[in-house]
């Protein structure tokens, strides 16, 4: 496809667990409740599929809460999978989990081999570049060891240090076409999107900078509606979902599913 950043064919996403009661979190808002989250997921599921993917969904795996955040232990370029290796302890034994799915729906699977840590939900990648910001889930041991894989499939990677108080550096930014990045104002003027064109989010919507762009729509969470406003004027084509069950366990629209082309 032209766009590889954002054009894709297939998803990839894991039914959520009624374990994700017990899912990480950076601060405690109350539990998500299964059934609400069941639903949220379903509409997802529903949006990738009017978008123009064939998603292929897994079942619920019991052992490990944030499961259903499936973009996390795996990066897929161009039809291969990077399996990863997280950097939550209670996530380590995902990415052995979801290994036979992956060998069953890609094109090719490559296990990261390393001593530190690397976390999806730290990476953005745009047709070229893969950005990957440093942060309490993913180390420059992981980084480094990474840098091989994503090279040899033809893409540079950039490191870039993910501000403190950011869980993932995909929490405040996405990308919404090829040259284009939407971004919390504070990650807009950190110097992580030299040549790219930065849209900031509006002032108090910081968390609808989670968004993803599916082939020609942008996926923004609801409850952020100058944001939205202001995609629409500038010409994108806005799907609004909720992600509020999602959000009380630190998830959001990008960790949910694994978006390629086959």
């Amino acid at each position: 496809m032209e766009n590889r950043s954002f054009e894709f064919s297939h998803a990839l996403c894991r039914l959520p667990a009624t374990s994700v009661t017990d899912g990480l979190r950076a601060s405690d808002h109350g539990d998500p409740d299964p059934i609400a989250f069941a639903a949220e997921h379903a509409a997802y599921i529903s949006a990738l599929r009017l978008a123009g993917c064939v998603v292929n969904v897994l079942p619920a795996d019991e052992s490990f809460p944030d499961s259903v955040f499936i973009e996390d232990p795996a990066l897929v370029l161009n039809g291969t999978a990077i399996i990863l290796r997280p950097g939550a302890a209670s996530r380590l034994g995902e990415a052995a989990a979801l290994r036979p799915a992956l060998l069953e729906n890609m094109n090719d699977v490559i296990d990261l081999s390393t001593d530190g840590y690397v976390d999806g939900g730290d990476i953005l990648c745009t047709d070229d570049r893969v950005l990957l910001g440093l942060s309490a889930r993913t180390n420059l041991q992981g980084a480094q060891d990474l840098r091989p894989i994503v090279e040899g499939l033809g893409y540079k990677l950039v490191v870039l240090q993910t501000p403190p108080e950011i869980l993932h550096f995909k929490t405040e930014s996405s990308l919404i076409d090829a040259q284009t990045v939407l971004a919390t104002p504070a990650l807009a003027t950190s110097g992580a999107f030299n040549g790219l064109n930065v849209i900031e989010t509006a002032v108090g919507e910081d968390a609808a900078a989670n968004a993803i762009r599916v082939n020609a729509d942008v996926f923004l969470s609801a409850g952020y509606p100058k944001t939205a406003d202001m995609l629409e004027s500038a010409g994108y084509s806005v799907r609004i979902l909720n992600t509020r069950q999602a959000a009380l366990v630190d998830g959001g629209l990008s960790c949910m599913s694994l978006r390629y082309s086959r």
